[in-house]
């Protein structure tokens, strides 16, 4: 597993091997995985491969981190792993985040501002304070009642 943190960084940006492992070392026990090092990903639960994914992002010292339901193929008792370790880079990191969910209790949690999405546009968009207690738009308070409620 560390072999696949670590290629993206040294053979595409050609930064110094021992550089890029212990950074993936640190990496890893940021997401929770400093143990699963020498794992192989197929050994993995779907969490700790999406945590292993987020490490892997990391590694690359992106300025935006793109999040396309990170937790949607997971089993429930797994999407906690998941979000725990975007709720943790939210609050320790200054990276922009761009999250698409349906996971709307943890979007008004950790998020700035809120887009809602319906067939592919922006319906609406605004801080979670508003979005999620006042929206403007009926299908925004539609879809809201019919996720939370």
């Amino acid at each position: 597993m560390l072999g696949n943190v670590t290629i993206g960084p040294i053979r595409v940006q050609g930064r110094d091997r021992d550089t890029v492992m212990a950074e993936a070392l640190g990496l890893l026990e940021r997401v929770g995985l400093r143990e699963k090092a020498d794992a192989y990903p197929s050994s993995l639960s779907g969490g700790q491969q999406q945590r292993v994914g987020i490490a892997r992002a990391l590694a690359m010292r992106p300025n935006i981190l793109l999040f396309d339901e990170p937790t949607s193929a997971l089993d429930p008792e797994l999407v906690g792993e998941v979000l725990n370790v975007i709720g943790a880079l939210a609050e320790e990191h200054d990276l922009t985040m761009l999250l698409v969910t349906h996971e709307m209790r943890f979007a008004r949690e950790i998020s700035d501002r809120v887009c809602f999405f319906d067939q592919g546009q922006i319906r609406e968009e605004g801080t979670p304070e508003q979005l999620f207690t006042d929206p403007a738009e009926d299908r925004t308070r539609e879809f809201l009642k019919a996720v939370i409620d």
